[in-house]
């Protein structure tokens, strides 16, 4: 019989020291690593275009039913006054204090069965799924088809999905379809024709970059995607692995896995429901056995353009009082090359080594927390963490206290202690600090010009 989460969190006594200790691995993309070599490959979104194959890493949700939309307005701060055929939305949910569960991206692809797909990490569509369930057996017309991603399933997805983005995307776009790039807004959806196949393009770059993200029948994939590659030979095309495309949200300033607040009462059905093998694990260096440390908002994570209080949902009340007065924001660390070199350097030495730090990604959990200090007082918490070639920086996404500015400097903790029992992790590392530098997110145009004038 599986265990439920609520049947592991009694079993083990507290939820952080369960998902301290669980081997869930940081997220694997089931594609090549590197089609070249993931330097290069980073660079090409910023310098020429880049082609990312999203066809099987991310869970799909396909849902029907004249109640679907009513089900999930019920649990979500998205405003669906304009939600219609041809639109997409970054969906969050929020628990009843107004701390964040998780987020997606919902489109609205046709009208009628399976029109409404629910595209991301599993963890918010767990909880969508939870609620579908909850209103079909309320006698509700809402019901869904889980695919969860290819590595997990081992079959092909219902759709590919090809992300085209970078500079040169547009002119690609305009040798692919014979005409000028069309001027759709962001999210919104467009119908294209490439290499004789109809298939459909959000506006969206995952990179902060121009883009589309391109998607239509699986058995399709392989002609459309040699079409691309084709049109962009001339334009430094570079088709983008694992390796780099783990490293894409650095850039856009998207927090792929945010900790979610699912531990308190309200939620207490849903943790019988869910299965605990589908909680993932926390790696980092934030380290307390009160799981409220851990919850964020979506102002901390600057989600908060997704929020909208003209209907009622669950959590409202609390996310109003958080909206009114925001403790922490989204920032980009920029992290001391000095201090990353000496990571480096304590794995060729004697001694014990600091924990391994990865390129281009160091995710060593499902949720990377790591603790941020401000003259020895935590202000934060530093979650996905990488090397960017194009701009040869360390990096990692953070949610700091708002008093601290843009260029301020601080401390993230590195390493472990104690240290957990996840198969992932070193198990002989000692802790150390490293020095970072506080910029915005996305922070491109920051980094290019007020910290490098002041590197």
């Amino acid at each position: 019989m599986t265990e439920s989460l609520s049947q592991a969190i009694a079993r083990v006594g507290n939820p952080i020291e369960l998902l301290r200790n669980q081997n869930w691995p940081a997220f694997t993309f089931p594609v090549a690593p590197e089609f070249t070599n993931w330097r290069d490959e980073e660079r090409s979104w910023n310098t020429s275009a880049a082609l990312m194959d999203q066809s099987h890493h991310m869970t799909q949700l396909f849902m029907t039913g004249a109640d679907v939309v009513a089900t999930i307005e019920a649990i979500s701060p998205n405003t669906f006054a304009n939600f219609r055929v041809g639109v997409a939305k970054q969906l969050i949910s929020v628990n009843a204090d107004g701390y964040l569960i998780g987020d997606g991206i919902l489109f609205y692809n046709h009208a009628g069965p399976e029109g409404l797909v629910l595209i991301g990490h599993h963890i918010l569509i767990d909880w969508v799924r939870y609620n579908l369930e909850q209103a079909k057996a309320a006698g509700k017309d809402a019901d869904y088809r889980l695919e969860a991603n290819s590595h997990m399933r081992g079959e092909d997805p219902t759709f590919y999905r090809y992300q085209l983005q970078g500079p040169r995307a547009d002119a690609i776009m305009e040798k692919l379809i014979g005409r000028a790039t069309p001027d759709l807004k962001f999210f919104h959806i467009g119908d294209f024709e490439i290499a004789g196949h109809r298939l459909q393009g959000l506006r969206h770059g995952m990179a902060g970059q121009p883009g589309f993200e391109f998607y239509g029948p699986y058995a399709e994939g392989e002609d459309v995607r040699s079409a691309i590659l084709d049109a962009g030979a001339d334009f430094g095309i570079r088709r983008i692995g694992a390796k780099a495309y783990s490293a894409t949200p650095l850039e856009s300033g998207w927090v792929p896995t945010p900790f979610p607040a699912v531990f308190d009462d309200d939620f207490a059905d849903y943790r019988d429901w869910l299965p605990a093998e589908r909680i993932g694990s926390i790696g980092g260096s934030l380290y307390s056995t009160e799981v409220h440390d851990y919850y964020m908002t979506p102002f901390d994570l600057g989600l908060g353009r997704s929020v909208k209080f003209d209907h009622d949902f669950h959590g409202r009340d609390a996310l109003e009082r958080h909206a009114a007065a925001p403790q922490r924001r989204k920032v980009t660390l920029i992290w001391n090359s000095d201090d990353v070199a000496e990571v480096l350097r304590s794995q060729l030495v004697p001694g014990s080594p600091a924990k391994w730090l990865d390129f281009p990604k160091a995710r060593y959990g499902f949720y990377q927390m790591d603790e941020v200090l401000k003259d020895g007082a935590r202000v934060g918490i530093s979650t996905d963490a990488g090397y960017i070639a194009y701009d040869q920086h360390y990096l990692s996404l953070a949610t700091l206290d708002v008093a601290l500015q843009n260029g301020d400097e601080v401390e993230i903790v590195w390493g472990e202690n104690p240290v957990s029992q996840k198969a992932s992790v070193d198990a002989t590392h000692r802790q150390v600090r490293i020095k970072a530098t506080i910029a915005p997110a996305p922070y491109h145009e920051w980094a290019r010009t007020t910290y490098r004038a002041n590197d």
